[in-house]
């Protein structure tokens, strides 16, 4: 009897988990078929100049996060190339350097898309483009400005940005700056202009003016909630989270993201450890110091904290970031061997946010970022390839398609509709 009851147990046991297995392939298959027939686009990718050259480019396999073969084997339909430039001294040695930095990316971006790669990728600036060349089968480039400190005073740079191609702007980065306070300021509760300045609610009007979305993912809250009050148009946060989730002062709080539902904006989720789960990602990251220098001594390659970077040199930071990824690479694939390691943070972390704001504010104002190579990626969403395991996760939540469309992109080319429609009414 007793054999025969356990015979009869381990039959129920793999009919359970070949229904399982089933099961899943059944999502799979689902999965497929929708991120296949949907656009999806990502709304915050950083970039190096020095990987947009003749002879170094996107066009080939590189160990950047984003790349057309990442984008291609991922089917990521749609990157937005980010002219960010870092704080620094507001004079006008310290603007002139940034619209250098700022003009440079912006003509990197243009040589891709019309000298490296015309074939293979297209910048777009409206919604119709972006469908447009979708549907041609190309990828499609779309650019955004992390930080508006390289426009100087000069207003009259939001149109000169514009006629380059930018379709939204944020007016402050990792500092305040001539046009607003930033979410760093909550550190030490020290702030420049209690919110926007002068010209920073100008600035304002001539983005509204001009078609070009207003992006509050890097200011102060007192920045945000005037740009939501002078705004005439919808604004987004191109790369932030639930704060309710992950108190870091760069996700937007409940009330943040209700006025946002209000102003009919959207805002982009990102899957940046540090932004969806702090507490996992500093204990994961604790861990993995000692193994990355360990990497790095084995291999005699530098490498320091963050903590350390603002004591490094122009050379000595180009340098580390020239070796970043592939010991960051051997480090995590050592750390999955590793029976104590610590779990990183995961997609399903990631969607645990999304499942949160569409909750709180609707389907029709969460959308999804990721901040590849500015320091997002999370674990099954690594890099631009991976971009799969996103809608895969959001068909196991019981997302239909027509959601996760909206998630994937049909909310932010609507935001970008309304913007440049207000703007046609000046």
């Amino acid at each position: 009897m007793r054999q025969i009851a356990c015979l009869f147990g381990l039959t129920v046991l793999l009919f359970c988990k070949n229904s399982e297995a089933q099961k899943l392939d059944s999502l799979v298959i689902r999965a497929k078929k929708i991120h296949e027939n949907i656009i999806t686009i990502d709304t915050h990718n950083d970039f190096n100049v020095s990987n947009f050259t003749s002879n170094k480019n996107y066009t080939q396999r590189l160990d950047t996060q984003v790349n057309l073969p990442k984008m291609i084997e991922g089917g990521l339909d749609v990157t937005w190339l980010i002219v960010y430039t870092g704080q620094d001294s507001m004079n006008l040695e310290g603007y002139k350097a940034a619209e250098k930095n700022a003009m440079d990316k912006f003509k990197a971006i243009h040589r891709l898309c019309e000298e490296y790669a015309p074939d293979k990728i297209e910048l777009a600036t409206s919604s119709k483009d972006v469908r447009r060349i979708h549907a041609s089968g190309k990828k499609v480039a779309m650019i955004g400005v992390e930080n508006a400190y390289p426009m100087s005073t000069n207003l009259q740079n939001i149109k000169k940005y514009r006629e380059m191609g930018a379709l939204y702007v944020s007016l402050a980065h990792n500092g305040h700056n001539q046009f607003s306070d930033s979410h760093t300021g909550e550190e030490d509760n020290k702030w420049l202009n209690n919110g926007l300045s002068e010209l920073g609610k100008e600035a304002v009007k001539q983005l509204n003016r001009n078609g070009i979305m207003i992006d509050v993912s890097h200011p102060s809250k007192e920045a945000f909630n005037q740009m939501v009050n002078l705004s005439k148009a919808p604004i987004i946060a191109s790369h932030s989270s639930a704060r309710a989730l992950c108190d870091h002062s760069r996700n937007l709080d409940d009330e943040q993201l209700m006025k946002l539902k209000k102003n009919g904006g959207v805002v982009q989720t990102v899957a940046f450890s540090a932004y969806l789960n702090t507490q996992k990602d500093t204990v994961r990251s604790n861990y993995m110091k000692d193994i990355y220098r360990q990497i790095a001594d084995s291999l005699q390659m530098p490498w320091y904290d963050r903590t350390q970077f603002g004591q490094l040199s122009a050379d000595e930071r180009k340098e580390f970031f020239k070796n970043y990824r592939t010991i960051k690479k051997i480090g995590e694939n050592k750390a999955n061997k590793l029976e104590d390691a610590p779990p990183a943070v995961n997609v399903s972390d990631f969607i645990d946010h999304i499942d949160y704001m569409v909750k709180l504010i609707g389907i029709d104002h969460v959308g999804i970022s990721s901040d590849f190579d500015g320091g997002g990626g999370i674990e099954g969403w690594s890099d631009a390839s991976e971009t799969f395991n996103v809608t895969l996760e959001l068909v196991k939540r019981g997302y239909s398609e027509e959601e996760i469309a909206k998630l994937w992109g049909e909310n932010l080319l609507r935001v970008l509709d309304e913007v440049q429609a207000h703007a046609e009414t000046y």
